[in-house]
């Protein structure tokens, strides 16, 4: 396959997730490369660039970032990221910005503030992008249309997107099969998914408790992947729960 430099992190994914279906949605596990990516960037030579720190000390973070930024093991690049961050903004609350009764009500100006976060801006800005050369790659590359159609699954959210991107940038004609094709994947992952959460639910009525287990020990975490989407920082497998009725004697 003829590959261009923004098709390669695509590919890769698809690849990945098609090899090794404990990987799940692909677009879950692009989601979490660029995280990765974009958070060790960061902690390293970026936060010396000026331009950056201007964006970071305006933007700030969210509270999921700046937990992973703590899990690195790098509090003196943090620390300094955050001691320019407060600055800025503890300059904006003295000249006004936020507690400042003749500018906008305080509680609007204080949510604005949560609501930012620079390393989520860019992630869903490089984000989008992986979204529209997935489409294009399915569009022109035949290998790819099998690729996709080897994926476990797409998680809701990103069913979604994928599917508008589809119907934004394909030709009209084209959007039908293409949407009849990834719903089909969910589809299918749905209806095992369904079966594998009621198995689980049969297993704590003593009436099935001598019945195998099947594929539904980890059907609790792989429900909320596919609803909510994978944000695990690692790619580690489920954990083993030892609450489970009858687990200890599989």
């Amino acid at each position: 396959m003829l590959e261009k430099i923004y098709t390669i992190p695509v590919n890769e994914a698809f690849d990945l997730c098609a090899e090794n279906k404990e990987q799940g949605c692909p677009f879950c596990y692009i989601y979490r490369k660029l995280e990765n990516d974009e958070i060790d960037t960061m902690l390293g030579a970026a936060m010396m660039e000026p331009e950056i720190r201007i964006k970071t000390n305006e933007l700030g973070f969210c509270g999921r970032h700046l937990d992973i930024m703590f899990e690195k093991n790098n509090r003196l690049g943090l620390a300094l990221i955050l001691e320019s961050h407060l600055d800025e903004t503890r300059k904006k609350c003295e000249t006004g910005g936020i507690f400042n009764s003749k500018t906008a009500a305080i509680s609007e100006n204080l949510a604005k503030l949560q609501k930012t976060c620079y390393i989520c801006d860019r992630i869903e800005n490089f984000f989008s992008k992986m979204t529209e050369n997935a489409v294009y790659l399915y569009d022109t590359e035949p290998e790819f249309r099998a690729k996709t159609a080897s994926q476990p699954y797409f998680c809701l959210g990103h069913l979604s997107l994928f599917l508008s991107a589809g119907k934004s940038h394909l030709n009209k004609k084209k959007v039908p099969e293409f949407q009849n094709a990834v719903a089909g994947i969910a589809n299918r992952y749905f209806d095992d998914l369904r079966a594998d959460i009621k198995h689980f639910c049969k297993k704590f009525d003593y009436r099935y408790e001598n019945e195998p287990w099947g594929n539904s020990k980890d059907s609790v975490e792989r429900s909320i992947r596919f609803i909510s989407g994978d944000r695990r920082l690692k790619f580690e497998k489920p954990k083993k729960n030892k609450n489970l009725p009858g687990t200890e004697k599989q």
